[in-house]
């Protein structure tokens, strides 16, 4: 930024100078901010009040006066940088002048990001400086760059260099490095070739004579000398400058690969060392067939030196019969370049010819050409004499089989015999005909040509474990029939194994047991709609009623229990939020695990991090032994945070990482332990004013928030109270050994005109208070165990009090009167007055109305 500004509006002297700098830096899409003369920071713009975390009503974002911390801002600042920061700013002051610095700054989260600052210093017309007005570029791209950049040439062991006319122009730090010097003016080309190996120097001094000459790109390895005595290979390439004046290229350190291609070269001779002495008769050719490398033991057998080998044709050691089969063999591998196996005789030295055994492997480069042909070959005339024995005795079990299947067609069950992996050999008659094919249909069918789809899956898997243990399995699915129609099966499986344990076929035999699934099915459906008529029945536990509002808050809960949502349970206290919360569990997937019940506002605050994630033995003061938390005790299952509201920031950090990583930490560990819970929350407070007033963390409210019941009051489902008054009172008369005959008509009428400002809770307890106290068969309840908070009037005289009590209490009566002296309900006198019942209630009282009167004229 160049020489500071001077500002003539002659707005400058006015108070809402400020307020418009404010306006306008607000305005530029950049961090921006001012501070005072004196050097006092003022002022951040939203953009730089954001990326500072700090809160919206902060002064800094206003203008205002900040604290001392604020006036050098240093806390912000990488511990490193700020000497740089500081030193730049008292520059500013004393000259006055306009500065410029580059350094970290922290942003809300903790990260550090580069930035360029500039400040300028804003004066009035007169030239009086007004304010020091500053601008910050977001640099951390170009600096990670810059450091991916630098730490990738030091990682590949390389470094960049220009090369001109007069020698060296740059070298890369990374090059002084390769090199054994410290970064500094490049070498000239004497000093240069002074690092070269003496072996190498000359080739190098060429090399560079013909950079110079011809200007081209070149790519060579050479050997240089450090100061330090070590010897390094450094590959150089280079091609010309983009400008056309000079090179440029890299000089990449190699000798770790010099060494790695020199221990290669070593491990081939010894490998063909090795390979002499194997006794297999081991073979190289090339990928045209050339014949490459033969091994001492194959040469021995053969009785021929390696040259007449090299020299050789196939027709020097196959049999004149086998011959053709190999070069069809051969010329079909070059094609396809796949991998074969062939079976042929070879010539011994004594002349006689024995069966071989070989195996032609391809290698391969990168790109997937064949570079060679490695065979591997073994004499097998004894292994196929033994074959020849061994299809003899095939030949006699042959006959022993076929006279088995004519045993086995006479066997009123479907019976099928397969091989040891699985391959189809027979099938009796009863299967042929259940199935409606033939035998050479039915070996050439698969498994899910015949069996239902659903259950094909099934049998496969039941097969590859079969397969894999040789043990005997049953298994139930369904097969079509002949007719086209599918019926249940029941196959039970053995094998039969050979001396060695190895299976030599598979007997199956199956059993039609249609009739007894079908039954299955009808007791399956019974016991089905037996469930889910109980379940309708209890509906949602013990969450009694049938209110609309109530009804509503059962109908989301019912809908969310399939799924792994978080839901939020809203509600006063005592509506029963936890059992809404039981509910949702119980019919969810998790049913089978635990539900675990967490009360947030009873716990310590210092023990809810441990009492929720656990902890390490010795983590803190009195930790003597690991200790699970509760999510991982509900592992899952569900978790229920009942006054959520309630939990102190560093357990709202925690939940957070819990529903959005699903993995929690224990205290005095730096390992996550991945959970598989579902979370339920409640509480009775205002969440949403807990986030405004920074109590409440918003990124956790929106999480947990993700499908919100709330549930009813019991003023809002006073329809409802006889419902829960019958529910409780014939809980309460069993325990307590009671019979009730009736419950007083009035009672239930008083309760309903009562604003409960405990809920159902507060219910409950006024029922099993009555049931405790109740000596007759009547149930009722004392109207003074209800308290409500009267209306009072204000004194604004005895004689106009009077009046207006009066009058008030003609209003009523005439209510009273057209209702039948009913006070709440659609119908009744509040409604008409348009006043909640239960303040019509306390005037009734106050007033001295004999509300009953009313009902007595109407009979």
């Amino acid at each position: 930024m160049g020489a500071s500004y001077r500002w003539h509006d002659p707005l400058a002297e006015q108070p809402s100078f400020a307020a418009q700098l404010q306006a306008t830096l607000n305005a530029i899409p950049a961090y921006t901010w001012y501070k005072l003369a004196s050097g006092t920071l003022a002022f951040v713009n939203e953009r730089s009040g954001d990326y500072l975390g700090l809160p919206l009503d902060h002064p800094l974002r206003h203008g205002g006066a900040t604290d001392a911390a604020w006036d050098s801002h240093v806390f912000i600042i990488h511990p490193d940088d700020r000497e740089v920061a500081r030193q730049t700013w008292a520059e500013c002051l004393r000259t006055e002048s306009a500065g410029e610095a580059s350094f970290r700054i922290r942003n809300a989260r903790g990260e550090y990001h580069w930035f360029i600052v500039r400040t300028e210093p804003l004066r009035a017309s007169d030239g009086t400086l007004l304010y020091w007005v500053g601008i910050s570029f977001d640099i951390e791209t170009q600096k990670q760059a810059e450091f991916h950049l630098t730490e990738g040439q030091r990682l590949a062991q390389s470094g960049s260099w220009a090369f001109g006319a007069s020698g060296f122009d740059f070298w890369s730090p990374q090059l002084f490095e390769i090199h054994g010097l410290k970064p500094g003016k490049p070498p000239n080309i004497q000093e240069y070739l002074a690092l070269v190996h003496p072996e190498d120097r000359d080739f190098v001094a060429l090399e560079i004579g013909r950079m110079l000459a011809g200007n081209s790109a070149f790519d060579f390895t050479k050997r240089i000398v450090r100061p330090d005595g070590l010897v390094r290979h450094v590959r150089c390439v280079g091609v010309p400058s983009p400008s056309g004046q000079g090179l440029v290229g890299t000089g990449i350190d190699v000798t770790e690969q010099e060494h790695l291609n020199a221990a290669l070269r070593k491990s081939e001779r010894e490998l063909r060392q090795i390979l002499d002495f194997t006794p297999q008769f081991i073979g190289v050719f090339g990928s045209r067939r050339e014949r490459l490398y033969i091994n001492q033991i194959a040469l021995d057998y053969l009785g021929k030196t390696r040259d007449e080998w090299l020299d050789g044709s196939p027709g020097d050691v196959v049999h004149p019969d086998d011959s053709g089969i190999v070069q069809s063999r051969w010329d079909r591998a070059v094609l396809d370049s796949a991998p074969f196996e062939i079976e042929v005789r070879l010539r011994k030295r004594d002349g006689t010819f024995r069966w071989c055994f070989g195996r032609f492997n391809p290698v391969r480069d990168e790109e997937g050409r064949v570079l060679h042909w490695y065979v591997a070959c073994t004499e097998i005339e004894d292994q196929k004499r033994a074959v020849a024995e061994q299809e003899q005795l095939t030949r006699a079990l042959r006959k022993t089989e076929e006279e088995f299947r004519q045993i086995l067609d006479l066997t009123p069950q479907f019976v099928t015999v397969l091989g040891s992996r699985r391959e189809r050999l027979y099938i009796n008659r009863v299967g042929l005909d259940y199935l409606g094919t033939t035998l050479e249909r039915w070996r050439e069918k698969e498994p899910r040509d015949e069996v239902h789809p659903d259950d094909v899956e099934q049998v496969l898997s039941l097969w590859k474990r079969a397969l894999s243990d040789g043990r005997p399995f049953e298994c139930e699915f369904r097969a079509r029939r002949s007719d086209g129609a599918y019926r249940w099966l029941l196959a039970r499986c053995n094998s039969v194994l050979d001396d060695d344990g190895q299976v030599l076929r598979w007997y199956i035999a199956f059993t039609d047991i249609e009739e007894r699934k079908r039954a299955e099915e009808k007791l399956q459906q019974e016991n089905a709609a037996l469930r889910e008529e109980i379940n309708q029945a209890s509906m949602f536990g013990q969450i009694i009623g049938s209110s609309e509002p109530l009804q509503k808050a059962v109908a989301e809960a019912y809908r969310v229990a399939q799924t792994d949502a978080t839901v939020l349970v809203l509600g006063e206290t005592g509506t029963g939020k936890e059992l809404i919360a039981r509910a949702i569990h119980k019919r969810s997937r998790r049913a089978a695990h635990a539900f675990i019940a967490v009360n947030c506002g009873t716990i310590p605050s210092a023990l809810i991090a441990s009492e929720l994630f656990g902890h390490e033995k010795g983590a803190f003061t009195g930790a003597t032994q690991r200790r699970l938390g509760r999510f991982e005790a509900a592992n899952g299952g569900t978790v229920f945070l009942d006054e959520v509201g309630d939990l102190p920031p560093d357990a709202q950090i925690a939940l957070l990482r819990v529903l959005q990583e699903r993995e929690i930490e224990r205290i005095g560990s730096d390992r996550p332990i991945p959970v598989n819970v579902r979370v339920l929350a409640a509480t009775h407070r205002d969440l949403s004013k807990l986030v405004n007033e920074g109590v409440f963390r918003r990124d956790l409210f929106y999480r947990l928030n993700v499908v919100p019941i709330k549930m009813p009051s019991l003023r809002e489902r006073a329809g409802d109270i006889p419902l829960l008054v019958e529910y409780f009172l014939n809980g309460f008369a069993r325990k307590g050994g009671k019979k009730f005959g009736r419950i007083d008509k009035g009672t239930i009428e008083f309760l309903q005109d009562y604003d409960w400002p405990g809920n159902v809770r507060e219910l409950q307890n006024i029922i099993e208070r009555a049931v405790i106290l109740s000596d007759s068969d009547t149930f009722s309840v004392d109207e003074g165990w209800l308290k409500r908070e009267p209306q009072e009037i204000a004194d604004i005289g005895p004689a106009l009090n009077g009046a207006l009590l009066a009058h008030e209490k003609e209003v009523i009566e005439i209510a009273l009167a057209q209702s039948h002296g009913r006070v709440s309900g659609p119908a009744g006198a509040a409604s008409r007055l348009g006043i909640p019942a239960t303040t019509l209630d306390s005037k009734i009282k106050r007033l001295g109305i004999d509300k009953y009167r009313f009902k007595q004229a109407d009979s």
